[in-house]
Parts: C-alpha cells; structure tokens; sequence
C-alpha cells in the first residue's frame, strides 16, 4: 500500500454520479465473491476501473487406496 501527501491530490472533489458509478460497481464485483480480491483505480481523485480476481479453493481428494 502507498502512502502519498493529501496535499498532492486534486482539489476538485469527484461529482455525486461519479461515486455513485464507483460504489454500484464495487457493489457489483463483491457479490458472490467467497475468495478474492477488488482493486479500484483511480485517476485524477477519480474512479476509473474496478477491478475483481476471484479464487477458487478446492480441497485435495483424500487417498482411498
């Protein structure tokens, strides 16, 4: 994770639709998500990609011989 000065982001904060898109879309990438990860990208204090990696666990079958 990086940590950056505030000071350096932009001063316009980003529109209502904007956040709006941002949170309907992570919403979106969480459901049904047992393992995983979801990334946003953002760009000018902006959200422009969200993105999902799920996993799938699987257990070994145990030796029945």
């Amino acid at each position: 994770m990086t940590n950056t000065d505030v000071s350096a982001t932009s001063s316009k904060p980003p529109s209502e639709r904007s956040l709006r898109w941002a949170l309907q879309n992570v919403e979106e990438a969480l459901r049904g998500l047992a393992f995983g990860t979801v990334t946003l990208v953002v760009q000018d204090g902006i959200v422009v990609q969200v993105e999902r990696t799920e996993r799938h666990r699987f257990q070994r079958p145990s030796d029945n011989r």
